[in-house]
């Protein structure tokens, strides 16, 4: 939301609130489709939703609805809450987030009893399926979120998350240990952090060429040692031990809720702790305040006596040892075992949840967990039998990841500094 002054008959400035009609247009689409979906692919019989697993202490029964009677009562949700947008729009007022999320959540309600017609929903596979996949979104958002809070743009995420999933399966292979395959992909993010800090810190070199650059150069080496190296070496190189869940004694046990977020891969346990220790830093700590400095006026921040290129080398190698834990993820939990390209552009989904996320760790976090959920979305519908095509279900995610870059989620500002060489005068 923006403002403008308009002058009155008295001369007295008045501020008129401009609210975007982006919300509206997005509520009155999803409806429109909701609906088409409804009239001419009406799904006959009942939706089961399944909320428990057998390990829980006590069993959620399953909730069975008739298919044709919720998606028309959800679509009249649906479409009161986008009158009252509309409502809110005409009153200059913004559409609340709270609002919005009632919204995205029933009319995912709404396509999920849809499609699952006659079948049953495994609704904890959905969820703690759709927190696996946003690990290395999530790692891959963390980096992106501190390189630009610091002032450097971070285009070489994808990079980074390459270069830790080739290192993480050779390392591993080669000590035997999954964790030592953690720490070398660490060492190979932070490495390539270093390189785009180097050219973008040192020589400032333009930072998204920079970034891409690194990228294409990444794929190619790590395509290079698959084809020369790793395929002729397979049993020595890229055979690593995968990292296997972990269930959290009694919490995991816990129905709905202990499996999606305690019956996971130790990366997701890790994935907890650097979300929380980048959120606390970055806004309570004197280390936060200085990189956020930087990032924002790094002249001024200079002058209080803060080392901007210092900061700036220190966090950049730390963004891309962060995103280099996200690339662990493919080659040790997902597979084992590196192939060429499998990251398969997530870096840049990753910062695309940067600026869904509004450079937030949190927020990132969250807009990383709907891209997962995208993704996972896709293979949970093709198992059930769901009637949507699979062409549609693979680009959800790059749908989600275009709605969200396009500004659909409302302003979003980047650090003043960011892709902006510091020079001292």
């Amino acid at each position: 939301m923006s403002t403008a002054t308009a002058p009155t008959a008295d001369d007295t400035p008045k501020v008129i609130d401009v609210v975007s009609p982006k919300t509206l247009v997005v509520f009155a689409l999803a409806v429109v489709a909701l609906t088409a979906m409804q009239l001419f692919g009406t799904q006959e019989g009942s939706s089961t939703f399944r909320f428990a697993t057998s390990t829980d202490f006590f069993a959620i029964p399953n909730l069975t609805v008739p298919t044709t009677a919720t998606v028309w009562v959800l679509v009249a949700v649906l479409a009161v809450i986008t009158a009252e947008s509309l409502r809110r729009l005409l009153a200059h007022r913004r559409t609340p987030g709270w609002l919005i999320a009632v919204f995205a959540v029933v009319a995912m309600t709404a396509f999920l009893t849809w499609s699952g017609a006659g079948a049953t929903l495994p609704v904890v596979g959905l969820f703690s399926g759709t927190i696996l996949l946003a690990v290395p979104l999530v790692f891959g958002a963390m980096g992106g979120v501190l390189g630009e809070r610091v002032g450097v743009v971070n285009i070489a995420i994808e990079g980074q998350l390459l270069a830790g999933a080739f290192t993480a399966a050779v390392v591993a292979s080669m000590f035997g240990s999954a964790w030592a395959g953690v720490l070398g992909a660490m060492v190979a993010g932070a490495l390539v952090g270093l390189v785009l800090a180097v050219f973008a810190i040192t020589y400032w070199v333009e930072q998204v060429i920079v970034g891409v650059v690194l990228n294409v150069l990444v794929i190619g080496f790590t395509n290079f040692m698959f084809g020369q190296v790793l395929t002729e070496n397979a049993d020595t190189l890229n055979s690593p031990e995968r990292l296997t869940p972990w269930a959290v004694p009694l919490l995991s046990d816990i129905p709905l809720v202990g499996p999606v977020l305690f019956k996971q891969s130790p990366l997701v346990y890790l994935l907890y702790v650097v979300v929380a220790v980048l959120a606390w830093s970055l806004y309570k700590t004197k280390w936060g305040l200085r990189v956020r400095a930087v990032g924002e006026h790094p002249k001024a921040a200079d002058t209080v006596g803060i080392k901007v290129i210092a900061t700036r080398y220190r966090t950049v190698i730390l963004a891309g040892a962060i995103a280099g834990v996200g690339g662990a993820f493919y080659s040790l939990v997902a597979v084992q075992g590196f192939n060429r390209e499998m990251t398969g552009g997530a870096g840049y989904i990753a910062l695309a949840a940067v600026i869904f996320g509004k450079w937030d760790p949190i927020k990132a976090t969250l807009a990383a967990l709907l891209f997962g959920f995208a993704s996972n979305l896709q293979g949970t519908l093709s198992v059930i039998g769901a009637p949507v095509p699979s062409e549609f279900m693979l680009m959800l995610p790059y749908l989600v990841t275009l709605l969200a870059v396009a500004g659909f989620v409302g302003k979003s500002r980047a650090p003043a500094a960011t892709g902006i060489p510091y020079r001292k005068s």
